[in-house]
């Protein structure tokens, strides 16, 4: 009898702890998703701009370029092909090696926007470390190409209120996207192709990076989201009245 009442007691105390597992399990989750929710919410509160006119049919493609500079050339004769003028979010580092190339790029139309000197997250950075990046590559352009560039997109998307301060200081505005190809990490033009164009509405800025299925897929995105009747604007023509 007293045997049974000790497998009786430790079944009751292993119910128990699996009882308080799941239920810390359960807090942990939930708190999880408010602090995603949470810090989704601040992202977005913070200065910077996700979309263009959401009241147009305007559509702009926001091409990053650190890398991938063998695929540049076929991208840019695309986008003449077509007929469309993107928005190149140009590392400094990337153009003081490639200054033929990015000027390339202007003579052809397309907007020149500063990604920064080198590729560091600006929400970890200090107010001054994250002027330099900006401002170095803002004069190393402008010493090229004569452009004063006024559209900031912070490496990897990483910024914080300071971020967007100190981008306003310097007279940019700071630029998110309203949907990312993620081109970067999945090698694979029908994924590519596809999140482009899924659900496509106005006011959408396309992030994208000069990589091999991102040329392959960029004539079809384009057709695509022309024949819904969307124009193809680069960024600063799809910003709202009031953001230019």
């Amino acid at each position: 009898m007293k045997k049974l009442n000790v497998f009786v007691f430790r079944k009751y105390i292993v119910n128990l702890c699996i009882l308080g597992l799941v239920v810390i399990i359960g807090f942990a989750v939930a708190f999880g998703i408010t602090l995603s929710k949470g810090s989704q919410q601040a992202s977005t509160s913070q200065g910077a701009i996700y979309q263009g006119d959401t009241s147009s049919n305007k559509i702009s493609l926001m091409i990053n370029v650190y890398w991938g500079t063998e695929y540049i050339g076929d991208m840019l004769d695309t986008l003449d092909e077509k007929g469309v003028k993107a928005t190149f979010f140009v590392g400094g580092v990337w153009a003081a090696d490639n200054q033929e190339l990015l000027v390339s790029m202007v003579e052809r139309g397309h907007e020149i926007a500063n990604h920064a000197y080198s590729h560091k997250d600006h929400d970890k950075m200090t107010a001054e470390s994250c002027k330099k990046e900006i401002s170095t590559t803002h004069n190393l352009v402008k010493s090229i190409t004569g452009v004063e560039m006024n559209l900031f997109a912070p490496p990897s998307g990483a910024y914080n209120s300071q971020t967007v301060e100190c981008a306003k200081e310097l007279g940019y505005k700071t630029i998110m996207w309203t949907r990312d190809t993620i081109d970067w990490r999945d090698q694979n033009t029908d994924l590519i192709y596809n999140r482009a164009i899924d659900k496509a509405k106005g006011g959408d800025l396309i992030l994208m990076h000069p990589t091999e299925c991102t040329r392959d897929a960029l004539g079809k995105i384009i057709d695509t989201l022309q024949s819904q009747g969307f124009e193809l604007v680069t960024v600063s023509d799809n910003l709202v009245q009031g953001e230019e």
